[in-house]
């Protein structure tokens, strides 16, 4: 297939486009899809990409934040402010995770739905140490439940299986 704006070379960049269910394809060869700035804004469909992760981002912080006296606080160890993690700007370090806790906890209860990681751990990290220490986080929840509701018999195998797995992880 030959580049369908020189029709000398062959098309090697193919791009496809979908507006409202609309679909519009462009074959080109490498030199005219670098000269008509295809690679990087896809301009010549008409289209130019609205969406930017950081205005997503800055969007669902921004709703969030009330700008008070507060708002004038910064991260001790690079000097990000709350205004500019408002504003679009991503976090400065790590230690803003901790300065920004009481803000940022919320966006990210209303993002993933909690603020607990819950997702896959790779078991040659963390040899299953991970997946012990919540079914142990579990397990004490269950037993404070059933020493509540007076189930003495219940309680007792979970303290069982807590003192086991305790000592399996090395914490007793």
């Amino acid at each position: 297939m030959l580049c369908e704006k020189c029709n000398k070379k062959s098309a090697t960049v193919h791009l496809t486009q979908i507006v409202n269910n609309k679909k519009t394809e462009m074959h080109l060869c490498e030199e005219c899809a670098n000269k008509s700035s295809f690679i990087s804004h896809t301009k010549s469909f008409g289209f130019e990409p609205e969406f930017s992760f950081q205005s997503f981002l800055s969007d669902l912080i921004g709703s969030d934040y009330v700008f008070s006296d507060k708002s004038a606080a910064s991260c001790p160890k690079c000097g990000t402010s709350q205004r500019d993690i408002a504003k679009g700007n991503l976090l400065g370090c790590a230690k803003c995770y901790d300065t920004f806790k009481e803000q940022l906890l919320p966006v990210i209860k209303r993002i993933h739905g909690t603020t607990q990681h819950v997702g896959k751990v790779p078991e040659e990290r963390t040899a299953g140490k991970t997946k012990l220490v919540k079914k142990l986080r579990d397990l004490k929840s269950l037993l404070k439940d059933a020493v509540s509701k007076e189930e003495f018999e219940r309680a007792a195998k979970i303290r069982d299986e807590i003192k086991a797995l305790e000592k399996k992880l090395g914490v007793v």
